[in-house]
């Protein structure tokens, strides 16, 4: 019963790699942002489906642990993003 979970968790890492590899290449911050929230959203289903093929109660708690990182991570991004964007129109409006 191990093995599809196990195989399913090698086809999530791998996907989430392609997608990380394409999005990272980018100059552009927000689509960074969305890497960290590639990765840590394809992580936690991997530890979970890893989990479950170990029957590793244990690995619930890591998974839940990655979401909050990720989660925490994009409200810090969104939170300086917001300031920064502030400042820019404050910038414009001083040069009108």
């Amino acid at each position: 019963m191990a093995d599809p979970f196990t195989g399913a968790a090698l086809f999530i890492l791998t996907v989430t790699a392609l997608g990380l590899f394409k999005v990272l290449r980018s100059e552009i911050a927000v689509e960074r942002m969305m890497a960290v929230q590639l990765l840590g959203t394809g992580g936690v289903a991997a530890v979970l489906l890893l989990g479950a093929a170990s029957r590793s109660p244990a690995m619930t708690d890591v998974a839940l642990l990655l979401m909050l990182l990720a989660a925490v991570s994009c409200a810090a991004f969104t939170s300086g993003q917001s300031s920064l964007g502030a400042d820019a129109s404050e910038q414009a409006e001083d040069e009108a």
